[in-house]
This record gives C-alpha cells, sequence and structure tokens, in this order.
C-alpha cells in the first residue's frame, strides 16, 4: 500500500495492522468534532476540518467515525470529505453501524441487518467513498449509551452475516465489534474479526477478558474512552495519583501516560482519541514517543477505582 505521507513523517506511536493495512497505532476520533459540551464552544467547520488536516499532515492515517456522529447540519462524515477527499492511498477509514438519527435528531438504535446494511450505504455515500476499510458493528447489549429493546434485540450471528455479504460485495474490507463481551467475540471469531472497540483504560478494566481474547488471536484493540469517562462524577484517568507522579517524574501531562499506557498494554492497540485543540492534538501524537519503566507501568497497572454509581 502507498504512502502520501513525507518520508520523514513518523507515524506516531509506530504501527500496527487494521484490516490488512499498516496505521499508526494514534489515530484520531473524530466524534468530538460534532459535540456541543456543556462549557465549550461548538467546534466550526472550518476548525474541524484544519485539524483533521493537521492530524493527517502528522502521520494519522486512521480515523473513526461514524454516519451518526453529529448532525444533518454537522456530520462527522461531512468534515472528514471536506478535509480529505480525494483520499491518501494510505488513509484508513473505520466506521460504525448499529445506531441511527430518528427525525428528532435523537440516537436511536438500528441493530436489524438491513438497518446496518442501510448505515453502511450511508457512510459510503456521504463520505464519498468505494469502500469502508472497516465497520464497526456496535452492539447495544449493555451501557455505556442507549439499549437496544424488542425489535432492536437482534442475534449476533444474524448481523454478522449481513457484514459478511457486505464484504463479499466489496463494500467493506473489514469486520469490527464494538462494545462486545467475551462470549461475544468468541461467536463472532469465524467471520474474520479485524479488530474490537470497548471501553477500556486504567481507571475501566472490565474488558481485560475480552482483551485477552484478541491478544490471543491476535485481533486489534481499539479502546474507547482511553482517558476514562467524560462524563460527572466517573472516574477519570488524569485524577489517578498513580498517573499524577508519572506525568511530574516525566515531565509530561497525564493524559499522555494515559495514552503511552496503552500503546505498552497490548502491541495491537489502537488509539482514537479526539479533541478539536491543536495543542491536544499535538500532546496525543507525542505521546507515542514516552516509554514508561517497569515499576511506572507496575503502579499504573495497580490503578483501582471504585464502580461509578
Amino acid at each position: 500500500m502507498s504512502s502520501s505521507h513525507p518520508a520523514e513523517t513518523r507515524a506516531p506511536g509506530g504501527t500496527a495492522t487494521l484490516a490488512g493495512h499498516q496505521v499508526a497505532r494514534i489515530g484520531f476520533g473524530v466524534m468530538q468534532l460534532t459535540e456541543h459540551r456543556p462549557g465549550r464552544p461548538p467546534v466550526s467547520a472550518d476548525d474541524a476540518v484544519a485539524i483533521l488536516r493537521t492530524a493527517v499532515a502528522g502521520g494519522v492515517n486512521h480515523l473513526d467515525t461514524a454516519e451518526f456522529y453529529g448532525t444533518a447540519a454537522a456530520n462527522a462524515n461531512d468534515l472528514i470529505r471536506a478535509a480529505l477527499h480525494p483520499y491518501p492511498d494510505d488513509l484508513v477509514l473505520a466506521t460504525k453501524v448499529g445506531a441511527e438519527r430518528d427525525a428528532a435528531g435523537a440516537l436511536v438504535p438500528a441493530q436489524r441487518p438491513e438497518q446496518l446494511r442501510a448505515g453502511v450505504e450511508a457512510n459510503l455515500a456521504r463520505l464519498g467513498a468505494e469502500r469502508l476499510a472497516v465497520v464497526n458493528l456496535r452492539r447495544l447489549d449493555t451501557a455505556p449509551g442507549i439499549l437496544a429493546e424488542g425489535d432492536q434485540r437482534v442475534d449476533l450471528d444474524s448481523q454478522l452475516a449481513e457484514l459478511m455479504a457486505l464484504r463479499d460485495a466489496g463494500k467493506i474490507e473489514g469486520i469490527g465489534l464494538s462494545n462486545v463481551s467475551a462470549d461475544q467475540l468468541r461467536q463472532a471469531r469465524p467471520a474474520g474479526i479485524a479488530c474490537v472497540q470497548n471501553s477500556h483504560s486504567p481507571v475501566d478494566r472490565t474488558s481485560e477478558p475480552v482483551l485477552d481474547l484478541c491478544r490471543e488471536h491476535d485481533i486489534a484493540w481499539v479502546p474507547f474512552c482511553p482517558l476514562g469517562s467524560a462524563f460527572p462524577n466517573w472516574p477519570k484517568v488524569a485524577d489517578q495519583p498513580a498517573v499524577r507522579r508519572a506525568a511530574a517524574a516525566l515531565g509530561v501531562t497525564p493524559a499522555q501516560i494515559g495514552l503511552a499506557w496503552h500503546l505498552g498494554h497490548y502491541a495491537h492497540t489502537l488509539l482514537i482519541a479526539g479533541t478539536a485543540d491543536p495543542a491536544h492534538l499535538a500532546e496525543n501524537l507525542s505521546a507515542g514517543a514516552i516509554e514508561l519503566d517497569a515499576e511506572t507501568r507496575a503502579a499504573l497497572d495497580a490503578v483501582a477505582v471504585p464502580a461509578a454509581s
């Protein structure tokens, strides 16, 4: 696969394989460019386009997106297309299906096979792409996020069959899973799973059994909420004393320590931390150069926080 990055641009965090593509281990999650969080101004389209271009210029070639990120007026896929189309040869677009926006703009489940197919087609159309490198199936069995009820409680095999048909048709290259258990990953593995996206961080280790299975079968691991939850009263990596001590000792930020922990935790971890702040983007990309010694890693591995209520 050819690369359109300058030869001197080093892949941040090194590289790993995703659906047959070599990608920088530090990628970029586009969702934050479409979110309007309390206390923060919305991100303008111009600023969003600029930070996407800056990320790619810095060596990022893995973008995580979804058709249901944002609104019709400010959609993540529109921003990607405006910033980067025609796409660099080595750019890997990973999207997800399993939810959609209703007429009022609310996020609702879309788990039925025909809805998954419609979601893939919608991503292709808005991105202006012929195929998608990865499509992650977001299961809605458990929190965080919305939950499937009624006819939206669909068996995993039916969903995988639809995605496999789309793969056979050349519309997608790799199938990923999001928010799944170890048993669900075992069930899905015969379909050929490129990656798993679950909540995971030093303060949220509940998905370690899923990660262990990824290690066993060399499956890429793409943690969401890699620095803990943004929700109030939920634990955050940067608040942990062990993280703060490590950051002070190395002269970096607590967030960089958290990202470096992920990179050292499994060789095929791919990070998709997102930001609308150019300074934070630079910090995230430089986290790939941080090396944690065994003592620091042990201290971070020992971080324990009570479950959020």
